[in-house]
């Protein structure tokens, strides 16, 4: 289980936000901040690998909170969850390693998605050993490098699940016929593309964002 911290002063908000956290099969909230300044110390004391930050607080603002852990050697993981909307608060935040942020309010299924994400970002930074130039250039632009030593045969049986579809198909579609999450079939089928493999186009028809849909160029 991944330790998160919450840090949101409405607790309300941060209860619910718990709420959320704990319906997630691989993370587990460790600690609630309600201030700047009890936030630095419960990053330090308790050794968490994800905090959901607010950027509004009373004794200051999220984005000082992440300068000084920051300063501190904190290089875990920060989900930004937050009313703010300005563009010099989103471009800081990212200058400052967050990668993921959430304009209040969201959902659970929101806010897991990107926790999905947090967690293969995690997975991989445990599995990795050495990193060549290209993984190096895709980590430090916000991409997941491929690196574990069983990605290359599961890399072969989605391409061979994906070959077999001519019509195409999702991630979760893949992820359910062999067996992955679907944040690590999508992981796999956009190596495919970046490989000329695979190509992937939105289908659009329901309400919401639009569902990628993958194609083998090998088919045929």
């Amino acid at each position: 289980m991944h330790r998160t911290l919450i840090i949101e002063d409405d607790r309300q908000v941060a209860e619910v936000t718990r709420g959320f956290v704990d319906r997630h099969p691989e993370f587990s909230v460790v600690g609630v901040a309600g201030t700047a300044s009890g936030a630095v110390g419960a990053i330090a004391s308790l050794h968490v690998e994800l905090v959901l930050l607010d950027m509004q607080l009373p004794d200051g603002l999220g984005l000082d909170v992440l300068r000084a852990v920051r300063a501190r050697g904190y290089r875990g993981e920060v989900v930004a969850l937050t009313a703010a909307r300005d563009v010099d608060t989103v471009r800081e935040a990212r200058r400052l390693g967050i990668r993921h942020y959430l304009v209040k309010p969201f959902t659970m299924k929101t806010l897991h998605e990107r926790m999905d994400e947090v967690a293969a970002a995690l997975q991989h930074s445990a599995d990795a050993q050495e990193l060549d130039q290209g993984s190096v250039d895709k980590l430090m632009t916000g991409a997941v490098p491929v690196r574990s030593e069983r990605e290359p045969k599961t890399l072969a049986l989605v391409a061979d699940a994906l070959e077999k579809r001519a019509e195409g198909a999702s991630a979760a579609v893949i992820g359910e016929e062999l067996g992955l999450s679907r944040v690590s079939a999508r992981r796999h089928l956009e190596r495919l593309v970046e490989d000329g493999r695979a190509s992937v186009t939105p289908a659009y028809g329901k309400a919401g964002r639009p569902e990628m849909v993958y194609s083998s160029t090998q088919v045929g």
